[in-house]
């Protein structure tokens, strides 16, 4: 069941080509550890990438035709302008080709790595540049490259269909259109003809695909690197963060950012609406995060270095619209100033970094900021060291919007139950006005609506009164075991989530969470078990904890209609039919061993 439900669940980029690179890669780890291994494999699979957008842009220039025409093919300032990386003769995935099965293709490939880093300013630092050390075995570094030549990551825009929906989406079912962009025409060729290797985003998912194989295969230590796809959805789609700047100290390979960015394209705006900002203190891992933007055309400050965000904040002055992150949980290794300007609410323990991370969004936030993030379980209850205080103090000022109890077992690095903390700085209803003019193009599409996450977002549209309210979902029950030890929320607990969200927040178009799978319009309402609105007044009687279980109460049961004394006096009857069988069973069972030579002594 575990196998068939991952098959069919879209919370994950399974495209099936990916799955069959990752096996013949797999094989050619041999006996390198994954942490190191996942260098070697995403190195190259950028380096093809490049290569392959580069070539394609090439053969425009080439051709001369059209605004191409009289271009220079060897001239870098043609592909800078078109958001292309030049790639040098040497850099070339051909030139690797053909070095493949040479004793020096070591060499080969880290002396393309340095001529890609010479040539553009933008991956400086960033490529691994070490595949000619002794220890990476030269043969199987040829097999991997032949592997990965197999592979077109660069393919051909998409063609619009004449209902306005790209043809690779025509083809999807009805229920993946709900996470699937839904772009006429127009908006495709306003995306401009150089952007073609990024429409269908083979690389990035591939790359995202590899991310998550790596993180299971390091365990514990894969957390350090990747938060699962399904959650970072589930905080994107909560937030929808249109446009504007967004924010994550703690960002990892940057998914987050690879995350908001595919939702501003599939709700109808562009690449460039958000202005992105991250800080990662390692340094491995912040090269993975350039990399996994840069092959998407993203452009973001990293600022100079990787830094810990506790010594040395590198956006020191930056307000957010949108802070999105999952922060180390429960770090007790942590960097402390007792007066620094962050603490706002109390000065978070020393021996636990989760309010000084909590106290750090809100530091960043804008005015009409929104902050959606990962923390532990007793994040939301603790009253240790202070804890319980800030909490209060945080409740007190107005701040939480939302806490989502997620289900165990979504991460690789721990097996710990986590929550989604949601805050903003300003619940006062917004203006009215509808809604936004980029979405104006689908209302009044019935197909279209029912299958968009349509809502305003970032302020934009209207919202109700959500003054000294706090909402409370209980979404533990959600999710689907893909393998015997990890769980994953579907498209549809995804957006039975963040249509609550929406819905109880005021946003219009919201699709009901009452509505099932097809979504649909309707105004929020406590369920039981799942969510529920609650008052200041409730949380204060609560000890000012924000466990959702303490507040969305049980579920309903539905009433069959029996009468209590007929359904016991029936059930008393089945529970006899199987104490006679049991006993029935058990004699047989002695019988047997008695015939064996084996006699059961008998038990009073």
């Amino acid at each position: 069941m575990a196998k068939a439900a991952a098959k069919n669940n879209d919370s994950s980029a399974n495209i099936g080509f990916e799955a069959k690179l990752w096996l013949a890669a797999d094989k050619l780890r041999n006996n390198m550890d994954a942490a190191e291994y996942k260098h070697v494999v995403l190195g190259l699979i950028f380096l093809k990438y490049i290569s392959d957008a580069f070539e394609e842009m090439r053969a425009k220039l080439v051709e001369g035709k059209g605004d191409y025409a009289g271009s220079d093919p060897e001239d870098a300032d043609e592909y800078r302008a078109e958001n292309v990386f030049w790639v040098p003769k040497e850099a070339r995935w051909s030139h690797l080709m053909a070095a493949a099965k040479q004793p020096t293709i070591g060499k080969v490939v880290d002396d393309a790595m340095v001529a890609l880093e010479r040539d553009n300013p933008r991956l400086k630092g960033v490529l691994p540049k070490d595949y000619a050390r002794p220890a990476l075995d030269k043969h199987r570094l040829g097999e991997l490259i032949d592997l990965i030549s197999t592979i077109a990551l660069v393919q051909p825009s998409p063609q619009p269909s004449p209902t306005g929906i790209t043809s690779d989406l025509a083809a999807l079912p009805p229920s993946r259109m709900a996470s699937s962009s839904i772009r006429g025409g127009s908006e495709a060729e306003s995306e401009g003809k150089s952007t073609s290797h990024r429409s269908v985003d083979l690389l990035g998912r591939v790359y995202e695909y590899f991310l998550t194989r790596f993180a299971s295969a390091e365990g514990k230590n894969g957390g350090q690197f990747y938060t699962p796809s399904c959650v970072v959805r589930t905080i994107v789609e909560m937030l929808a963060p249109y446009k504007g700047r967004i924010y994550d100290p703690a960002c990892g390979s940057g998914g987050m950012f690879v995350q908001s960015e595919k939702f501003v394209l599939e709700h109808g705006g562009r690449i460039g609406d958000l202005s992105i900002y991250g800080q990662e203190s390692n340094a491995t891992t912040r090269r993975l995060a350039i990399m996994n933007l840069a092959i998407r055309g993203i452009e973001a400050d990293f600022g100079p270095e990787q830094a810990d965000t506790f010594r040395r904040d590198l956006h020191k002055d930056l307000k957010a619209q949108f802070v999105i992150a999952n922060p180390p949980f429960n770090d007790s290794d942590w960097f402390r100033k007792d007066d620094d300007v962050r603490w706002q609410y109390g000065v978070p323990p020393k021996g636990n970094a989760n309010f000084a991370w909590v106290q750090h969004f809100i530091h960043h936030l804008a005015p009409d900021g929104y902050a959606g993030f990962v923390l532990a379980n007793g994040s939301m209850s603790s009253n240790q060291s202070g804890e319980g205080e800030i909490r209060k103090a945080i409740i007190e000022a107005d701040m939480v919007d939302c806490m989502v109890a997620l289900p165990g077992q979504l991460f690789y690095s721990t097996q710990i139950p986590v929550c989604l903390w949601f805050l903003t700085r300003n619940k006062l209803p917004s203006p009215a006005g509808g809604i936004t003019n980029d979405l104006a193009g689908v209302v009044g599409q019935p197909s279209q609506m029912a299958s968009s996450s349509i809502r305003g977002a970032g302020g934009e549209g209207s919202r109700r009164d959500r003054r000294k309210e706090t909402l409370f979902i209980d979404a533990r029950k959600l999710g689907t075991l893909i393998d015997r030890v990890h769980r994953e929320l579907t498209d549809a607990d995804i957006a039975r989530i963040a249509s609550t969200y929406h819905a109880w927040r005021g946003d219009p178009l919201t699709p009901s969470p009452l509505a099932g799978e097809g979504g649909g319009e309707g105004a929020y309402q406590d369920t039981p078990g799942f969510c529920k609105s609650a008052d200041l007044d409730l949380i204060k009687q609560h000890g000012y904890v924000l466990t959702p279980g303490r507040y969305v109460g049980a579920e309903e049961i539905e009433d069959d209609g029996e009468p209590f004394e007929e359904k016991m006096t029936h059930l008393a009857a089945e529970l006899n039919g199987q104490f006679a069988e049991s006993a029935k069973l058990e004699k047989q069972i002695k019988q047997n061993l008695a015939n064996l030579g084996y006699v059961l002594e008998q038990t009073s």
